[in-house]
Formats: structure tokens, C-alpha cells, sequence
């Protein structure tokens, strides 16, 4: 039985008005160095964003989001942070900021599967949950 390696995740926010505070969790970002993993998925729902925030430039959180795979992925495509190491990438991702696009702090756990837990996550703290 293999042993679960630890990782590492935060959700990707987005915040429409930094001042008010509010905001919708649009996807989640995970690391595993054990498994040399560094992944984002990302699912905005677009209609509780314009909900909450019906100005909201959509097209820009669309693009901003956007890059946040790539940069996990990592390579020139990504920009100068997509060729830092993948620890790097994923420190400068959940950096603090004051932005329309944050993440949240930083969270722990153990996995086998890393893109296994990531579905999981997102299926938790992102997607709207169904009526049973």
C-alpha cells in the first residue's frame, strides 16, 4: 500500500469589490512535491459572480483566471513566473494580495493522487452543491 505524501492547496477567489470583502471561490490550486505536482482547476460560476457584482468586467477575470493554469503548468507560455520551480510558482500563486483575484490561506493534507483530491476539492469548496 503506498504511503500518502503530503500537499498543499488554496482556493482561487474571486472578488469583485476588494472593499466590500465579498467574493465567490472559483477554483483550487494544489501542490505535491512528492509527486512533482503543481495543478489548478478552475470553474467560475459566472451568473453568482454577476449576482453579486453585476459591473463586473467578465471578460478580465475571465483572462486572469485563465493564466492561472498555465502558470501551474509552467514553461515560457506561463511568463517569467512560469519558469521559476514549481514550489516557487506555487508560492508566488498564494501570495497575499489585494486584488479581484486572491486565494485563500494556505491548507495541508496527505493524498496518493493528487488530481484525485483536487477534483475532490473542487467538488467541495467550489462547485454549488445539489439539492438532495
Amino acid at each position: 500500500m503506498p504511503v500518502p505524501n503530503s500537499f498543499e492547496y488554496a482556493i482561487v477567489r474571486v472578488v469583485p469589490r476588494v472593499e466590500r470583502g465579498e467574493c465567490i471561490n472559483a477554483g483550487v490550486l494544489l501542490h505535491c512535491a512528492e509527486h512533482e505536482y503543481l495543478g489548478a482547476r478552475i470553474e467560475l460560476d459566472e451568473a453568482r459572480l454577476l449576482a453579486l457584482a453585476p459591473d463586473v468586467d467578465l471578460d478580465a477575470v475571465r483572462r486572469h483566471l485563465a493564466a492561472i493554469p498555465r502558470i501551474c503548468e509552467g514553461g515560457r507560455d506561463a511568463g517569467p513566473i512560469g519558469l521559476l520551480p514549481r514550489g516557487e510558482r506555487f508560492s508566488w500563486l498564494v501570495a497575499t494580495r489585494s486584488t479581484m483575484i486572491q486565494t485563500s490561506a494556505v491548507h495541508v493534507g496527505l493524498c496518493d493522487a493528487p488530481e484525485v483530491v483536487l477534483e475532490r476539492l473542487l467538488d467541495k469548496l467550489v462547485r454549488t452543491p445539489r439539492p438532495r
